[in-house]
């Protein structure tokens, strides 16, 4: 009798967790703005990821230590993926959310999933199919409504300073951590993977948080501080990349680039629910018109072997 494949669990949905990540994120987005004046950029992404560090070691070590043969053989991919999606990506978008809007921050992250489709072939991925391309502009139309608020003509007053600069090079820093993902190396796990991933990404801040530090700005400890660096460095951190992660390797890094959109629905439903922003029906509109464009660009998850665990 042929063995049938084994079920994967509801909760280890590529879908799902994709859409975890995003969730957590969009939670780390509104957190980063609101303690941009109480803690330092480049100091929330030390501590960020010092906190996932010490969270990942105890739980992951002999994992590490395990598969570290194929760790020092795979280092010409992994400390680009730490560099690109740990060191820089968080540093440069608490930088930019310090000089820029809300609102511009996520129009610019909403330009991701297309970096991604531009950005695979040239790193040797494949071409993006035609599903995939209208998935991804259907539900970055869904984005604008929610920026545009309902009016196109609110996107002609947008304004652009150099914090979107920063915003905008953090997401060409994530295009290429996830059309990376791709490459990652067979013989390392994926809790492990993100271990050395957030070890090496951590050692890539450090001389920029000492430089940081020197110029005079300093973190304020206090129980807004603690409780912003157990968001970011163990629900932000530690879940979100290891949900991205996986998800990104069973469905590949084009179609996973359209779950990106949901960041900015998930953010104006969390600002109406943690800040009292009214939600108004443009939002269901948008956040409609993404999850279409998500399923478009996803099509039919097929079948695939679990990333190691």
């Amino acid at each position: 009798m042929t063995a049938r494949p084994a079920e994967r669990h509801p909760l280890l949905h590529p879908a799902l967790l994709l859409s975890l990540a995003q969730l957590l994120w969009a939670g780390n987005f509104v957190l980063g703005r609101a303690v941009s004046a109480h803690v330092p950029p480049v100091a929330l992404a030390f501590w960020r990821w010092a906190v996932a560090l010490a969270v990942l070691l105890p739980l992951t070590w002999r994992s590490v230590r395990a598969s570290w043969p194929a760790v020092r053989g795979s280092l010409a991919v992994l400390v680009p993926l730490g560099i690109l999606g740990v060191g820089n990506f968080n540093a440069l978008v608490y930088v930019g959310l310090g000089q820029t809007t809300a609102t511009n921050a996520a129009l610019l992250n909403s330009a991701c999933p297309a970096f991604i489709l531009m950005l695979a072939p040239l790193l040797g991925g494949p071409r993006p199919g035609r599903g995939q391309v209208l998935g991804i502009l259907t539900s970055l139309l869904g984005v604008l409504v929610i920026v545009a608020k309902g009016d196109p003509r609110t996107l002609l007053g947008l304004a652009f300073n150099r914090g979107d600069a920063w915003v905008l090079a953090a997401v060409l820093s994530w295009a290429c951590y996830t059309v990376l993902l791709a490459r990652r190396p067979a013989g390392v796990p994926a809790m492990a993977l993100l271990t050395v991933t957030v070890a090496i990404g951590l050692g890539w801040i450090a001389p920029f948080y000492a430089a940081e530090a020197w110029r005079g700005a300093r973190v304020t400890w206090d129980a807004v501080t603690l409780a912003t660096l157990a968001y970011v460095g163990v629900l932000a951190s530690v879940v979100a990349y290891a949900a991205f992660n996986h998800g990104v390797a069973a469905l590949g890094p084009q179609r996973s680039g359209a779950f990106l959109h949901l960041l900015p629905a998930f953010a104006s439903v969390l600002a109406a629910l943690l800040l009292g922003e009214a939600f108004h029906a443009y939002h269901a509109a948008g956040i409609g018109l993404v999850l279409l464009g998500v399923r478009v660009a996803g099509g039919r998850a097929r079948r695939a072997d679990p990333p190691d665990a």
